[in-house]
């Protein structure tokens, strides 16, 4: 099977789908993308449908050859577009042809971008899912992370409209966010001043942030506990360990652990955490269940209706 030749992954390039589901009891978590908002729009943009694998690129700098003809298109941090030398915007699909070269620089804010195609990529799925979690070696092409030679197998496809997100209707990508936090039952662990603290001070995220959570600096937050007995972990979970500096754990987290939770991230939140770099800034600020529910509501409906326009010859 024909499809695109890695010539160089950059930093670090990932084959992701939707995500594994249904096996924690196996110590398996989720995997899948970091930004969901832009893989979501990618696999929409090229009609593909919603969890369709794509390649997930972190700090770019990578460089594919196309082995067959079909269309692509690059969401996330703005990492500039080219091929074939021509640069091309993101946000939109274009046809490549067998031959062609395809180029991806490095963001000037930002650090990860989904590449699909029309079609998806294809791969072998383990438990369900291709998603790549390097932790537990799953997923990919079967060798975790992708590498300069990888042939990433796809079918020709010819036809596809050219469909474009406008730039007024793009995400924004910053330099700082803010964490909207619904509090755990262990929330009573921590005394009254740490959580002011929590919500009142600005973090910095560490070069210890990764695919696993992002670890952040700032003023000290302690529980009035060591650790408690190891339990599931969901995704947004923040951690506080001994050293008082918060963890917020992300998709590839373990699925169980043993340090307090102050509570948990909005899922909608973590899209723009895991576009920050280090040195970007982290505001932390307590929602109700009851908030939190009515913004997941809102951000489907405002997904549904988002504006996507056809670019015609």
């Amino acid at each position: 099977m024909s499809g695109l030749r890695i010539d160089d992954p950059g930093l670090l390039a990932l084959l992701q789908d939707g995500g594994r589901r249904g096996h924690y009891r196996l110590g398996l978590t989720d995997g899948g993308p970091l930004d969901r908002q832009a893989f979501d729009l990618c696999n929409r943009l090229l009609e593909n449908p919603a969890g369709t694998a794509a390649v997930e690129l972190s700090f770019g700098g990578a460089r594919l050859t196309a082995e067959t003809d079909t269309f692509l298109c690059v969401t996330g941090a703005p990492m500039p577009l080219a091929i074939n030398g021509d640069e091309r915007p993101g946000w939109e699909v274009h046809p490549v042809r067998a031959g062609d070269r395809i180029e991806l620089g490095h963001p000037p804010v930002g650090c990860r971008a989904y590449l699909g195609i029309a079609g998806g990529f294809h791969a072998e799925p383990a438990f369900g899912s291709v998603a790549t979690v390097l932790r537990e070696g799953l997923g990919g092409l079967g060798s975790g992370r992708l590498a300069p030679g990888d042939l990433l197998p796809c079918t020709p496809v010819r036809e596809r409209r050219r469909l474009y997100l406008p730039e007024t209707a793009r995400p924004r990508y910053t330099r700082q966010v803010t964490l909207r936090v619904i509090p755990g039952y262990q929330q009573h662990h921590f005394p009254r001043l740490a959580q002011r603290r929590f919500f009142g001070s600005r973090y910095t995220v560490t070069d210890r942030a990764d695919r696993m959570g992002y670890r952040l600096e700032g003023p000290a937050v302690r529980a009035d506990i060591d650790g408690i007995l190891s339990e599931g972990i969901c995704l947004g979970a923040i951690q506080l360990p001994a050293d008082g500096q918060p963890i917020v754990l992300l998709n590839d987290r373990q699925t169980i652990g043993g340090y307090p939770k102050i509570g948990a991230a909005l899922s909608l939140d973590l899209a723009p955490l895991a576009q920050q770099v280090p040195g970007g800034e982290v505001v932390f600020t307590p929602v109700s269940q009851h908030a939190a529910h009515n913004a997941l509501h809102l951000a489907r409906a405002f997904e549904a209706s988002r504006t996507i326009r056809e670019r015609r010859p």
